[in-house]
């Protein structure tokens, strides 16, 4: 299975990278091992000591470097040993493992898995509502057995809510709404508008609407590539313009651990000003999608991986609908990088201006 590799992907959350404990995590087919060295600083290394190949996520942290636990080798942050502790303690030329570029940036440590040279920190699309130097924040994560663009597909097409989680997420208005997608070079946009909507009461009680009250809602999602979303709910009240309105912005994170399996990461967060009403919202929103998402999405998805197997999406020949056009966007754009990363001919990125689709009799190509 290809991947893209010149890009930035979540390794894990922050607070789960250790200065006292390493621990391994699949990333792209790879086992990497991730701790904090001794100015705390976030460590990615292959999980595999370069003598005898023992996982390195099994053994210690000494003075800010990472101990196998086999036979003692030391490694830095950088994948050199730095001590080895037999005979002359001469370290051999090969005894090094690969270090990846690695940042911590919005509660999230990541690391990029391509060319060390191409590691740009610039690259990694913004996410400000997560900053936690200015944001309250709670985040979620959940592991799913399925391929990460079948996530993307679920996030850019959020008709979905109405069928999937009719009692927390959906109204009968979403299908009769509006949805427009476009996309800026390889940035992905989908906005979708409902009208006129009784919200469900997890919605309602997030956004503090009183029961009863007819609203308008749009959710507008942002894909950029490999994988990382913004999604930003908001409503209003029935005919008001959206300046009127609450939001509720939240982010998505996509890191294939496999051909067939995804590390799903979201966080949610707003800012420090609003204090406790702020802290017990984004506390609310994550701990209430967490069922929907596990209980609903997830099976959703890992039956459709179950149907898919091992072959190709196209080759199953998807019928496609209106609703389908951000996603089938965002994979156009993954599979036009990843052949340019392999050397294939590159296709020039096109900007397709965000137009309407309304008309649920259209095909989308």
């Amino acid at each position: 299975m290809a991947f893209l590799l010149n890009a930035w992907y979540v390794a894990a959350f922050a607070r789960e990278v250790r200065a006292d404990a390493p621990f391994s995590r699949t990333l792209l087919g790879r086992p990497v091992v991730l701790y904090r060295d001794a100015e705390q600083r976030a460590v990615a290394l292959d999980d595999r000591c370069a003598h005898r190949f023992a996982p390195l996520s099994r053994g210690r942290i000494v003075n800010g470097v990472l101990e196998c636990p086999y036979h003692g080798l030391r490694f830095n942050e950088s994948g050199q040993c730095v001590r080895n502790p037999h005979g002359d303690g001469r370290v051999p030329a090969g005894a090094k493992v690969r270090a990846y570029p690695s940042l911590e940036r919005y509660g999230a440590i990541w690391f990029w898995p391509g060319d060390p040279a191409r590691a740009d920190a610039a690259l990694l699309p913004s996410f400000p509502f997560v900053d936690p130097a200015a944001n309250v924040t709670h985040d979620g994560y959940l592991h799913t057995r399925a391929h990460y663009q079948l996530s993307a597909d679920n996030l850019l097409d959020l008709s979905h809510f109405q069928f999937l989680h009719p009692d927390t997420l959906g109204s009968e208005a979403i299908a009769r709404g509006d949805v427009q997608s476009g996309n800026l070079d390889d940035i992905v946009w989908v906005r979708r508008s409902t009208y006129d909507e009784a919200l469900q009461p997890f919605v309602a009680q997030g956004f503090g609407i009183p029961p009863g009250t007819r609203v308008d809602r749009w959710m507008d999602v942002c894909w950029t590539p490999p994988g990382l979303l913004s999604i930003v709910v908001g409503v209003t009240a029935a005919g008001m313009p959206r300046v009127a309105g609450l939001i509720a912005p939240s982010a998505h994170w996509l890191t294939p651990e496999t051909a067939s399996t995804t590390h799903y990461f979201f966080a949610f967060g707003l800012p420090k000003e609003m204090g406790d009403a702020a802290r017990e919202l984004v506390r609310y929103a994550v701990e209430g999608l967490m069922k929907p998402f596990e209980c609903e999405d997830l099976p959703m998805l890992e039956a459709q991986q179950k149907n898919l197997g091992d072959s190709d999406f196209w080759a199953m020949q998807p019928a496609l609908l209106p609703i389908d056009a951000g996603a089938i966007r965002a994979r156009r754009v993954m599979e036009r990088l990843i052949a340019a990363e392999q050397g294939a001919a590159s296709v020039p990125a096109r900007t397709i201006a965000i137009t309407p689709v309304v008309d649920t009799s259209q095909a989308v190509a």
